[in-house]
């Protein structure tokens, strides 16, 4: 069974940073393209960014700059480095694994963003 367990959530003060992990199991880890979605309180969930396989990257415009998705594919690990957070960061962090028409979701992280 395919499991995707984010970590590294918490509360943080504005102009803060903390570092999100995804570990995954029970898939070929290094083929898939892994990203990280959030969703805030009354949202939709939205993209953040992404990381192909092949290691190119894609952001959400708020986050460019400051925030940035990387891999280890020997550690079957995604990680999500924010820095400068800010209030509208405060949302619940959703680690994906997707391939072709496979997509899996973890159960989510909350980072709350708060003085």
């Amino acid at each position: 069974q395919v499991q995707l367990v984010e970590s590294g959530g918490g509360l943080v003060q504005p102009g803060g940073s903390l570092r999100l992990s995804c570990a995954a199991s029970e898939i070929i880890f290094s083929i898939y393209t892994m990203g990280w979605y959030r969703q805030a309180p009354g949202k939709q969930r939205e993209l953040v960014a992404i990381i192909t396989s092949r290691d190119k990257t894609v952001y959400a415009g708020d986050v460019k700059g400051r925030f940035t998705i990387s891999r280890d594919n020997a550690k079957n690990t995604v990680y999500l480095q924010m820095n400068s957070l800010t209030h509208e960061g405060t949302a619940v962090y959703y680690c994906t694994a997707a391939r072709a028409t496979l997509n899996y979701w973890g159960q989510g992280t909350q980072v709350t963003v708060s003085s």
